[in-house]
């Protein structure tokens, strides 16, 4: 049988082996610090933002109703522990851990219930919550669509929280779930091309080699290519959205080879190691074939976004268990891998607002959920053959396309192969 090959910009080119990130070094600032030992037991340690996920994941079991949320310091190296109780017992067994501890005043059962009012009250298209432990408040956010009758509904149900509880803001833009991610991938729907993105290449659960990307856009078309024109290589397995956003989707040859790679362009590729878990504070990358490698800090977790839903004009896509970032995303990124400068894969493009020239919120998939929920896993699937791809002539399907409007993608990618595309539309059908 005859051995499926992976374009490069496909599976995340592992020809030349996985390199230290390379021309990509200067994208990806090497800011890890080791772990120091502390003089004492009460002095805050430097960690590794994954260190700091992991310890504060064990202290919020260890101090459970007076733990009320973390973030990781990124200048300091240092997590930061917020409690609300003056317990000094639960103060000092925090602080033997290394870590920052601060006293503040609400709990995560109340800012819990806070959330769970504004999803009884205020589930309105281009809105989203989260928790952010840095204010101890819910932080609300409003896209430009949300005016007159909604803004007031949407701003008498923050104020009816109590003061101190929550913050409401405006976002400039307008939330809408992207499509594009690490590589582009196509497929064909009702109202035309569907285009997103590769997020991660997995194993499915029976062995056979698959891929990670949004809910959104495997809902949208069951078959997909790795370019604009091409035959199928791969069929959605299972999909969800609205809920949560995550879809995996196999290869259709059973031997093909697909690396746990992502693709960051200029040649240069990432080892995926392991799936990790965000950590508020913490600086994330994101690939995307219509902008590129763009980094930023997460800011927010488990948030929860409504959608405009683009099936029913009265409805709205409710997507809960979300991570928010500030890293920009535009058209043609959805699906794509969110991921840590050490391997770490963190989650897949959702959506947001905004674009890479004003900024603005880009929502994600937590990868770890969407593992959970299919029983993939990282590692090398299928059969024989090798990952490199077959070499330059499988890097043109992307390129040739010309979008809309000026895209620095293009300069961005032109060695790794990406496809500029049409990614400035929105809409059903199109980009996403």
């Amino acid at each position: 049988m005859s051995h499926k090959r992976i374009p490069k910009r496909k599976a995340a080119i592992a020809a030349g082996g996985v390199v230290a990130l390379g021309a990509a070094a200067i994208l990806l600032p090497n800011a890890n610090a080791s772990q120091d030992g502390a003089a004492d037991d009460a002095t805050p340690r430097t960690l590794k933002a994954k260190d700091a996920s992991n310890l504060s994941a064990q202290l919020a079991h260890a101090l459970g109703d007076a733990f009320a949320g973390s973030y990781y310091d990124g200048d300091k190296q240092r997590l930061v522990i917020n409690v609300v109780r003056g317990d000094n017992d639960v103060i000092v067994q925090a602080e033997k851990a290394g870590v920052v501890v601060r006293q503040v005043g609400n709990s995560t059962a109340e800012l819990k219930s806070a959330e769970r009012s504004l999803r009884t009250k205020a589930t309105i298209p281009g809105t989203s919550w989260a928790v952010d432990p840095r204010t101890n408040k819910v932080v609300v956010t409003a896209d430009s669509t949300v005016t007159g009758a909604k803004w007031s509904r949407l701003q008498s149900t923050v104020e009816s929280l109590g003061p101190g509880m929550a913050t409401l803001k405006k976002s400039a833009g307008t939330f809408k779930t992207f499509a594009s991610g690490g590589d582009a991938i196509f497929s064909q729907a009702q109202g035309g091309t569907v285009r997103c993105s590769l997020g991660f290449n997995v194993t499915a659960s029976d062995g056979s080699p698959a891929f990670l990307t949004a809910g959104h856009c495997a809902v949208a078309a069951e078959q997909w290519s790795d370019s604009q024109n091409g035959g199928p290589i791969a069929t959605v397995d299972q999909a969800t959205f609205p809920g949560s956003d995550f879809a995996l989707v196999k290869y259709d040859d059973p031997n093909t080879r697909a690396p746990s790679d992502v693709n960051v362009g200029n040649g240069q590729t990432v080892q995926i190691a392991e799936a990790a878990e965000a950590t508020v504070g913490a600086t994330v990358f994101r690939m995307g074939s219509t902008t590129g490698l763009r980094n930023g800090q997460v800011t927010g977790l488990n948030a929860t976004v409504n959608f405009q839903s683009e099936t029913n004009p009265a409805g709205v896509d409710t997507v809960n268990g979300l991570i928010q970032t500030n890293v920009c995303a535009e058209p043609g990124d959805s699906g794509g891998s969110l991921f840590t400068q050490d391997g770490g894969a963190i989650g897949l493009t959702s959506g947001g607002s905004g674009d890479c020239t004003q900024g603005g919120e880009t929502f994600f998939q937590p990868v770890t959920t969407a593992l959970e929920a299919t029983g993939a896993t990282f590692g090398a699937g299928g059969g024989g053959g090798d990952a490199a791809g077959n070499g330059a002539d499988d890097q043109q399907a992307g390129g040739d396309q010309t979008g809309v409007g000026d895209q620095q993608a293009g300069d961005d990618q032109q060695t790794g192969g990406h496809s500029p595309g049409a990614a400035h539309g929105y809409g059903r059908g199109r980009n996403h």
